[in-house]
Order: structure tokens, then sequence, then C-alpha cells
């Protein structure tokens, strides 16, 4: 059993500040612009919908997941639980490896001001473990915020897309994102490219 003080300290080490972020040797994106746009693309992020992406030598994705979480927590233990599994579900492990070649990415879609958050800190810590535990690299944290994207910890942001964008193109295909009405659709229930009236979907690209 943990006490209140001890709880306190430990719960701490969940959260990364940025000047802490900052100096862990992140490896930048090579094109962020493109890479947000594509990943948005992809997914369609909404306000409460995280994606974790892996990238390849070549900065290239080669699988990516959006999911939604528990948006609000500032503890990052809840968090690495969550990234962890959809990695373990998008791509093998590189664990064997001596060190790591690919790497994984984080965007966030959330409401709020661009800046680093103390949420963003509890995420932060979540996918650099996460990374370690899946034998991959921590790569960069983007915040997709109504003001637009930002890279945090290294200054690089753009308008678009913005966490409002997602409402301008159509779902190509299935994922899991936080529940929203639906109009009745004939056909069985669940069968792909039907959004779910009850429960989300998931939502996995590849290549």
């Amino acid at each position: 059993m943990i006490n209140g003080s001890d709880r306190h300290r430990f719960s701490g080490r969940r959260v990364l500040d940025l000047e802490s972020w900052s100096s862990s040797d992140i490896p930048l994106l090579r094109d962020p612009r493109e890479f947000v746009a594509e990943l948005h693309q992809r997914h369609l992020p909404q306000p409460g919908t995280t994606v974790v992406a892996v990238l390849d030598a070549l900065h290239q994705v080669t699988a990516s997941a959006s999911f939604a979480a528990r948006q609000h927590s500032e503890d990052g233990w809840q968090h690495r639980h969550e990234i962890l599994t959809h990695l373990r579900l998008i791509t093998p492990h590189d664990l064997r490896l001596a060190q790591p070649k690919r790497t994984a990415v984080l965007l966030r879609c959330r409401d709020g001001a661009a800046g680093w958050t103390r949420q963003d800190g509890a995420w932060m810590w979540a996918l650099r473990d996460a990374a370690a535990l899946h034998g991959l690299r921590c790569g960069s944290y983007i915040a997709l915020t109504p003001s637009g994207w930002q890279s945090l910890g290294d200054g690089r942001s753009g308008r678009n897309p913005h966490s409002g964008s997602w409402v301008d193109g159509p779902v190509h295909t299935v994922t899991e994102l936080s529940p929203r009405p639906a109009r009745p659709q004939s056909g069985q229930p669940g069968r792909p490219g039907q959004v779910a009236p009850v429960r989300p979907l998931h939502r996995f690209a590849t290549g």
C-alpha cells in the first residue's frame, strides 16, 4: 500500500514537463507538416482522440491506430497501457534489436489552448515508456488544438489541420472515435464502414 506522500512522489514521475521532454533527444520529424496531414487524413481525429503511429528508418508511417482515451488524466500510467496495447495490435516489437530502428509518434487531438499542459506531460511520459517497452524509439508528441497543430518541444507548428478539421472529410476506414450520433442505416450492425451508434469502433492503418 502506498501512503499519501509516496503516492504523490510516484505519480509525479508519470508526467514530463516541457523542459524534460525537449532535453530527451527526441528524433525530429523530417517533414512534420506532411506527417500531420497524412495522419489526419488517415484517422480524421476529433477532440478526445489519440493517434499513435510507427515510423520506419526512412520516417515513413508503417502502421497507426486511433483510439478514445481518458483525456483528462494527469497520470501517464493509464495512458501508457493504452498506447502499448495499440502498439501490440498494429506492429511487432523490436526488443531483440540492439538499437531501435523504428519510432513511435503520438498525436493527441484536444480542446483548449495550444502549448504544453500537464495532461500533455502525462501522455509524453506514457509515450516514452510504452515505446521503450515495445523496443521502439520515442518520437515526437503533437498536439492538435483549435488553433492548429504543434510539435511540442521543437517549436514547429501550423494552422491546418486543427482539432475541428475532421468535419471536412469522409472517414475512409473504420476507426475508434468518441461516440457521436449516427443516422440509422440499412444492413446488419457492425458492418465495415458504418459508425456504430452505441460503442466506438477501432481504426487501424498500415502502409
